[in-house]
């Protein structure tokens, strides 16, 4: 089938679905979905979509919270602080070590990231006020928890509507006490997605943890003309380990990589590396041109998911440093070029062809494009849950063929679009998970990698290359039949 034949054949699948909506919600959805090329450069944003807008009313919505962004993926991993989720209880079990942030430390004496920390408002905290509540609830972390390094004040929605002010709080607390506390004011319903949570999270880390008294020796820090951050990886099933691995055998050293397995003192020494390596674009790009602004810090993306794109992001990241840096870099790809040729002539032949959609929230829509492609598959459609026409701008340059693109898509909308397009793989978020395995399609699970990983660098594409085998060639599916095969038969 041709490109045009494609693209012709994609657009009239938008239409089709888009059909079944009544007219206002219909022109509203038009924005957010659309057909990309990587030959289009007519268009803001890949498909010309529009991004950053509030969900429909009454239309489900994979997208989480302001409170989500904050608590659950920027500042929840940090292992050697205690986050306090204040308001109802629901909020803080929800967010307690879902994202399987890995991390190494003894929980519950140095570490707290998969405990949960809440002040479990009640109906008369919402009449009378949480302060007092706040006030007792930190104490008792302290005499608890002693060894905690800090503690930040997680607001969930109720918080915003009832007032508390968690700021006098926290200043007053920490003034008796010398204790590190941040308030966070990232109450649910601010914005329309976490990605304001994102933003709002590292204004905080920027207000509270650079240039402040940490309570941490950091003016004694030897700087040397290799020190590196890992901003913006999250350590989901050992990433930034994986990551890390790497880059010290190029010769970098890594002083900081948050927030997975992070420390409080990590952060506060960031300001002082030579270059900030981001990672997810969507989640920290805030603090990093904060970082270039204030402290003359150059940063770059990168990416390491499959071989292509790690072997390229590593030639990147080698070119801000002198040769034998750049030397070294081109000795770890050499290192590693046997296994990656071993473990593509293992899976292509069984992968080669298979079609693939996408939706997941921030980088990975567009990130893991090439670790597919290396394996000979083919996405088909991709969409983000949160992101912002700069990242949609961003996809252009990672497909590689005609492509659906869709903005916060509903459960109905992906449904239909896979009916439509038939693809052997579904890669997106927790919740739809279990809708397309009863629907008989292969399903990886791409928020936190279906209890697998790591999923970067070399080492992590043997395991994703064996995953998506698993996926799709499981004999299981023998014995379950996607909807279009029970019709043809």
């Amino acid at each position: 089938m041709g490109p045009e034949t494609l693209e012709a054949k994609q657009k009239a699948a938008v239409e089709e679905v888009l059909a079944k909506y009544p007219e206002k919600a219909r022109k509203n959805r038009a924005k957010h979905i659309g057909v990309g090329s990587p030959d289009d450069n007519t268009a803001k944003t890949c498909g010309g979509v529009r991004s950053n807008k509030k969900t429909v009313p009454g239309v489900m919505s994979q997208r989480g919270c302001a409170y989500a962004g904050s608590k659950g993926v920027v500042w929840g991993p940090i292992k050697d602080m205690i986050h306090i989720s204040h308001g109802p209880i629901g909020c803080g079990q929800y967010s307690r070590g879902g994202r399987r942030n890995y991390y190494i430390g003894t929980t519950g004496v140095d570490t707290y990231v998969t405990m949960n920390f809440s002040t479990d408002f009640q109906e008369k905290d919402i009449v009378f006020g949480g302060d007092k509540k706040l006030e007792q609830c930190i104490d008792e972390i302290n005499e608890l928890f002693p060894l905690n390094n800090g503690i930040t004040i997680q607001s969930e929605c109720p918080i915003g509507l009832i007032g508390d002010d968690i700021g006098a709080v926290a200043r007053t607390k920490s003034k008796a006490t010398g204790q590190n506390l941040i308030p966070v004011n990232c109450e649910g319903f601010r914005g329309v997605s976490q990605s304001l949570g994102h933003h709002i999270a590292n204004d905080a880390v920027r207000d509270y943890v650079f240039d402040k008294p940490t309570g941490m020796d950091t003016a004694t820090h030897e700087v040397t003309d290799y020190d590196v951050a890992i901003i913006g990886d999250y350590n989901i099933g050992g990433d930034a380990w994986s990551s890390r691995i790497l880059l010290e055998e190029m010769g970098l050293r890594v002083v900081a990589q948050w927030s997975g397995d992070a420390t409080l003192k990590e952060m506060a020494l960031t300001p002082k590396v030579k270059l900030n390596l981001l990672h997810c674009y969507r989640s920290m790009n805030y603090i990093s041109r904060h970082m270039e602004k204030e402290y003359g810090i150059p940063w770059t993306e990168y990416n390491f998911f499959g071989p292509s794109q790690t072997t390229k992001s590593l030639r990147k990241i080698a070119t801000f440093f002198d040769e034998s840096i750049q030397k070294k870099c081109e000795e770890v790809i050499a290192k590693y070029q046997p296994m990656i040729d071993g473990v593509t002539a293992k899976y292509k032949p069984g992968l080669e062809g298979k079609k693939v959609m996408l939706f997941v929230g921030g980088l990975r829509p567009r990130h893991v494009i090439g670790a597919y492609e290396d394996l000979g598959m083919e996405v088909i459609g991709t969409g983000y849950e949160f992101a912002h026409d700069d990242d949609y701008k961003r996809t252009t340059e990672e497909i590689f063929r005609s492509t659906i693109i869709y903005d916060d898509v509903n459960e109905y909308e992906l449904e239909a679009f896979v009916k439509k397009l038939q693809p052997d793989l579904v890669a997106s978020g927790i919740k739809e998970k279990y809708v397309f395995q009863k629907m008989g399609l292969p399903y990886r699970q791409m928020h936190s990698w279906d209890y697998s990983g790591p999923y970067h660098g070399y080492d992590g594409f043997a395991i994703f290359a064996k995953d998506m085998d698993l996926a799709i060639n499981s004999p299981v599916w023998s014995h379950s039949k996607a909807p279009w095969d029970k019709a043809a038969n």
